[in-house]
């Protein structure tokens, strides 16, 4: 896995051409504009890399991943049958995953290894202020225990209208024996989204007994579309109707880098109904860093998951400088 160690801190970067990111390497590719393609014109034909002026993606998503033991392999290959996406991914010659700067390739990471490692609770207690306990991670949907998409979070979605291939999916949920959390993760992207059909609605105002006018102090078309929250408030609505199904306190866990989206919480909250059970909070990547770090269980699975995150980068900047991912 190429990081700050193995990539220059800056890159020759042409009308025509960009310089592999790689230390060392002398191969300058045509340059790509727009959107992002896999063509053997953009690869360095020495480290088998697809690159543009920002970023560079894997030939393989595995490259991008640090645990591949069998029992992650195979866990990951269940995922992508229910993750929303994936069917196109197998279509098509890409995969976000294998990109540099991808969201999931950083999740599937980090959780995994607290999963991995039993610092689950160990980890986000401290940072979410609840003691958890006899969790059970939730990948994109993929329960487990279920060995499908979560029975629980499908019924949620049908209930506010949502199509199960075109539906609401955390990234991360987690479920406790007294809390749901639903997280939210975000690496280079913010959390600014609206609906791609503002004149449908689906469900959400009338779903679950109403149950957006007891959760949301703000109607529907200032949260989802004046303030772009659209993707926030669809898993607030569903997570807390969960939650009240299922006797269990809900939080919505935001999880950025450091920099970025210092507000979230102050914007977010304005147009919610929180209580000592249901709550929105923001936590950082870096939050996550110090309690593993601090968490006192050394090994080689730490020490892996320490370097990644020291090593880790998301791409280059306008000038063609390296950006280091997290502020440690």
């Amino acid at each position: 896995m190429l990081g700050i160690e193995e990539l220059k801190g800056n890159i020759g970067i042409t009308k025509t051409t960009v310089e592999c990111p790689v230390k060392g390497c002398n191969e300058k590719i045509e340059r790509q504009r727009k959107s992002f393609k896999r063509e053997e014109k953009f690869k360095c034909p020495v480290h088998n890399i697809y690159i543009s002026p920002s970023t560079f993606e894997y030939q393989s998503e595995l490259d991008n991943l640090l645990w591949k033991d069998r029992a992650d392999l195979d866990l990951f290959k269940m995922i992508k049958t229910v993750k929303r996406g994936e069917k196109k991914i197998v279509k098509r010659p890409e995969s976000r995953i294998a990109r540099e700067r991808s969201e999931d390739a950083v999740t599937w990471n980090v959780f995994r290894f607290l999963e991995r490692n039993n610092l689950v609770e160990k980890t986000l207690s401290p940072i979410i202020g609840v003691p958890l306990k006899s969790s059970e991670v939730i990948y994109w949907s993929y329960s487990q225990k279920e060995n499908s998409s979560w029975s629980e979070l499908n019924k949620a979605r049908k209930e506010f209208g949502e199509e199960i291939k075109r539906s609401s999916e955390p990234d991360v949920i987690i479920k406790t024996d007294n809390t749901l959390l639903f997280i939210e993760a975000k690496l280079t992207a913010g959390n600014e989204t609206d609906p791609s059909n503002k004149s449908s609605p689906k469900k959400y105002e009338n779903g679950g007994n109403n149950l957006f006018s007891k959760v949301f102090k703000s109607d529907y078309k200032t949260i989802a579309i004046d303030e772009k929250k659209y993707e926030l408030m669809r898993f607030w609505l569903l997570g807390t109707w969960i939650a009240k199904q299922q006797g269990l306190g809900f939080y919505l866990v935001n999880l950025v880098l450091s920099e970025r989206e210092k507000d979230i919480e102050a914007i977010f909250k304005r147009h919610l109904y929180e209580n000592q059970r249901t709550k929105f909070i923001r936590i950082t990547w870096e939050d996550l860093y110090q309690q593993i770090l601090n968490s006192g269980s050394p090994g080689i699975d730490e020490d892996t998951m320490i370097k990644y995150f020291r090593n880790k980068t998301i791409g280059y900047d306008g000038n063609g400088r390296l950006q280091k991912a997290f502020s440690i």
